[in-house]
């Protein structure tokens, strides 16, 4: 197993622990946790690439990896009264209809590489999860609701990556 397939392996592991720590009252250290785990998202898919090491695992694992990262982290924070859980269906439901497409897209044999909007999408709901898990410290000015604000930012994202997949991608529905 190369390097970047064990990042995403580590990060799926760091998952459990992530939710014990933050579900126990942990948030600041579930916080550096989902940071770290974070990181491995960008460090992987830079090193796969950059060293020609991108395989199969990867393509699928390391997308799923982060899906799985960012909604143990939401479901949690709806647990604890944080995050409304209709936020979370917009986000989840996406993430459904996008798998699913890739998957029907997968045995056409076609291969839906990840577009901007989603890129931008899971920055700005790994920002939002942060803020959350910090409670937006440092940056809580006069409760100024920043972490929300990511939040709104990470749903309104998700609906437009979600559109403009579905959209580049409707040909893949005729098959």
């Amino acid at each position: 197993m190369n390097l970047p397939n064990k990042l995403t392996t580590l990060r799926i592991i760091l998952i459990p622990v992530f939710m014990v720590l933050l579900m126990t009252g942990h948030s600041y250290i579930s916080a550096i946790i989902f940071i770290a785990a974070s990181i491995t998202d960008a460090l992987d898919g830079h090193i796969a690439r950059k060293y020609n090491l991108v395989t199969n695992f990867g393509k699928i694992m390391d997308p799923l990896a982060d899906k799985l990262l960012v909604t143990s982290a939401l479901l949690c924070l709806v647990q604890l009264g944080h995050v409304a859980a209709w936020m979370v269906f917009v986000i989840l439901a996406r993430e459904l209809l996008i798998v699913s497409l890739r998957a029907v897209a997968a045995s056409q044999g076609i291969v839906i590489a990840a577009s901007k909007w989603g890129k931008a999408k899971t920055i700005s709901q790994m920002i939002a999860v942060i803020l959350l898990l910090i409670e937006n410290w440092p940056f809580g000015w006069d409760g100024f609701p920043l972490a929300d604000i990511f939040l709104w930012i990470a749903v309104i994202l998700t609906v437009i990556s979600g559109i403009d997949y579905v959209v580049k991608n409707k040909n893949v529905f005729k098959g």
